[in-house]
């Protein structure tokens, strides 16, 4: 089991990077320059993108989907060498953040080093050749964890790349994966240096659609087993709802609530509005104000926050999976004022939010009126995070209460402002973030 998973991790934040669309340069090195930068807006760990070559056969776009990949041992030569993956872990680490790399370990490209020089290490499609277990994955083929000498081909290649510096692996469709498999990998990285682990588990309904087909997949419990981190897609179909309107936040709420108490106690979530497989969230809630909301919830989750490049400027634009699509950058002029705004309350609201995850002793959440949030955050100097979060930008009075203390009052990080939340309180259009002090 994963029980030497570091607990600090539920202080960490994790930030995407997207190599080929995070720059105009779509280079390691353009990366490279904004390590600083990431740094001082809170995160502590980088997170690539899959850094390897792309295959040709069944590509699709133009320059195909990183996921495909031609050579588990390699860098793609359009992002940078080698050379250029140590000097970034260097920069990472100088600026005291760890770096972590996509592993693609459930399929590879169908042309892949691996394919060609081992086909039997492949599972079979009906045409006897190598397949894939999900047919809208037309740009891999699958490989077969039954074969001895190709986990030890992908272990040894985990080791290959932690002498590059880097600190750990988020792992593709971890859940397809053998849990027995993963076990192996831990051991063997762990024996050369404490190896961080983030698992892309998946949604709930896939592991009962992949079982119902008759293949394995593992469910966020049995991924616990080996892993530190687990997305916490279980519950994005009820997150999205409550987006969408479809859903309350409630039913959200009540899942987080649940996850505590059906995974092992180490288990640390991570928690993201948006990846590279989700759409932007500021195009799913485009108002500034509403958005600010959201971000804070999450921020404040029980788990590691997980962001996506350019999320602290509220980009709309989903970059492309198949496309040299660099990620557009904010205007610096006087008519960007708002999207500078955002950037501030951003980082100021991830900092914050931050070293409350750091020092929590108990979390609780309670939407106290239709789409109103609110939540109290204990923290081990007796203090007590109070937020309120107008997620769907209502007006009126509201009635809060404490189940802590009778009254809340203290200062607003956010704005710098005095508070007292006591009674009924005017609903802004702007999160509210209270630390009320220590009893004294």
């Amino acid at each position: 089991m994963a029980t030497q998973t570091d607990p600090s991790l539920k202080g960490s934040s994790i930030y995407q990077i997207f190599v080929r669309n995070f720059s105009p340069e779509g280079t390691l090195i353009a990366a490279q320059a904004e390590l600083p930068r990431i740094q001082a807006m809170g995160f502590d760990i980088v997170y690539l993108t899959p850094i390897h070559p792309i295959g040709l056969a069944a590509r699709k776009g133009s320059v195909g989907s990183p996921y495909a990949i031609m050579d588990y041992r390699a860098v793609n030569p359009d992002i940078g060498t080698a050379n250029d993956l140590r000097a970034f872990a260097r920069a990472c680490h100088s600026l005291g953040m760890k770096l972590i790399i996509d592993v693609v370990y459930n399929h590879s490209s169908p042309d892949s080093v691996l394919a060609k020089e081992h086909p039997d290490w492949f599972i079979r499609g009906k045409d006897g050749k190598p397949g894939r277990k999900v047919d809208d994955w037309s740009d891999v083929v699958d490989l077969d964890f039954s074969v001895p000498a190709m986990r030890r081909y992908l272990i040894d290649t985990l080791l290959y790349w932690l002498e590059h510096g880097v600190d750990g692996f988020r792992c593709d469709v971890a859940s397809l994966v053998p849990v027995d498999f993963w076990l192996e990998a831990r051991a063997a990285c762990d024996a050369i240096q404490p190896t961080l682990w983030l698992a892309e588990s998946v949604h709930k309904e896939f592991v009962t659609a992949m079982r119902a087909l008759g293949h394995y997949a593992a469910c966020d419990a049995e991924i616990h087993e080996a892993f530190d981190l687990s997305y916490d897609y279980d519950g994005r179909q009820q997150l999205e709802d409550a987006f969408s309107g479809q859903g309350r936040i409630s039913e959200y709420l009540a899942h987080v609530q649940l996850q505590s108490s059906m995974y092992p106690s180490h288990a640390i979530k991570a928690r993201c509005l948006e990846n590279h497989d989700q759409r932007r969230i500021a195009s799913v809630i485009p108002d500034l104000d509403r958005l600010k909301n959201w971000a804070l919830l999450c921020m404040l989750l029980p788990g590691t926050f997980f962001a996506y490049m350019g999320q602290e400027w509220a980009i709309d634009h989903t970059p492309s999976l198949f496309e040299c699509d660099p990620m557009p950058r904010p205007c610096r002029n006087a008519d960007c004022g708002s999207v500078d705004d955002f950037e501030s309350w951003w980082i100021t609201a991830h900092r914050a939010s931050k070293a409350i995850r750091a020092r929590a002793t108990s979390f609780c959440a309670r939407e106290v009126a239709i789409g109103v949030v609110q939540l109290e955050i204990k923290l081990a100097d007796g203090s007590i995070a109070v937020a309120v979060l107008n997620l769907d930008g209502r007006r009126g009075l509201l009635k809060l209460h404490s189940s802590a203390v009778p009254s809340l009052h203290g200062m607003d990080i956010l704005s710098g402002e005095a508070l007292s939340l006591s009674g009924s309180v005017e609903l802004g259009p702007k999160p509210i973030l209270l630390m009320h002090p220590k009893a004294s």
